[in-house]
């Protein structure tokens, strides 16, 4: 089973380039393909992809944030945001239920220059593990989206002076090795352990993509007793349209 999440920073502005949106979904074939960033409100979207159902979550404030599911699998149920209202005004979150697994698509809030919104995100992380293991109780998780954060030095190209950062703080970096150690697995560092220069996001200035000085910040996560399924995890670099790149999960389900 393929799967691909990708952060579009605007769909609409995607879907104009060349390749398109729709292209490339269909070119890259996924049984499922969750996007984050969407900048969407309701009967705005400008694709009709027959072959998938769709799903989609979006944030009060217009143009900003928002998330969606391609899947070509009609799920058992859907549910939006995780049940908080503190959080759930944003378009963050998806999650559809299958037989044998959740999946989860989030776009993670950024802390922000200046770190104004740190605390606001670590009391995201401590609600989202929450209810991530409300649903690792129930069945298999399969979590992709936006983390917007690089857990270790290898994962961002000037991690020494980026310590202070929005994206690479401590604060941040301690969330996300508490998540896996709370019961799951980073897949592309489970396959690819020492792989460098290896990342799914570079800024628009400084040529930054053109010199690969980026940041590895979009995920696939499963709990561990899926870790026997992990077949293949990439990151599409040489596919663009975005700031960021798409990545991929093949499971064995």
């Amino acid at each position: 089973m393929k799967f691909i999440s990708w952060n579009v920073n605007g769909l609409r502005a995607v879907e104009k380039k060349s390749p398109s949106f729709s292209e490339i979904v269909t070119d890259l074939d996924a049984d499922f393909f969750c996007i984050q960033e969407t900048k969407l409100q309701a009967g705005q979207s400008p694709i009709d992809l027959a072959e998938y159902h769709e799903y989609w979550n979006y944030a009060e404030k217009k143009g900003y944030s928002g998330t969606a599911i391609f899947a070509k699998s009609e799920p058992l149920s859907v549910s939006y945001g995780i049940n908080l209202a503190d959080f759930d005004n944003e378009g963050r979150v998806i999650t559809l239920e299958y037989p044998d697994f959740y999946l989860i698509n989030v776009y993670t809030p950024n802390a922000q220059r200046e770190l104004t919104r740190l605390d606001y995100r670590m009391a995201w992380e401590d609600a989202f593990k929450n209810y991530l293991l409300t649903l690792k109780a129930q069945k298999h998780v399969i979590l992709c989206g936006d983390l917007n954060v690089a857990h270790q030095n290898i994962d961002l190209k000037n991690w020494k002076t980026n310590q202070k950062n929005a994206g690479f703080t401590p604060e941040e970096r301690n969330k996300f090795s508490v998540l896996l150690e709370a019961g799951f697995i980073d897949t592309f560092r489970y396959l690819h352990p020492n792989l460098e220069e290896a990342y799914s996001w570079w800024s628009y200035r400084f040529n930054a993509r053109a010199n690969n000085a980026g940041w590895r910040i979009d995920y696939w996560l499963v709990d561990n007793d899926f870790s026997d399924k992990i077949q293949n995890a990439e990151i599409l670099a040489d596919v663009f349209g975005s700031d960021h790149c798409p990545v991929l999960l093949e499971l064995n389900i």
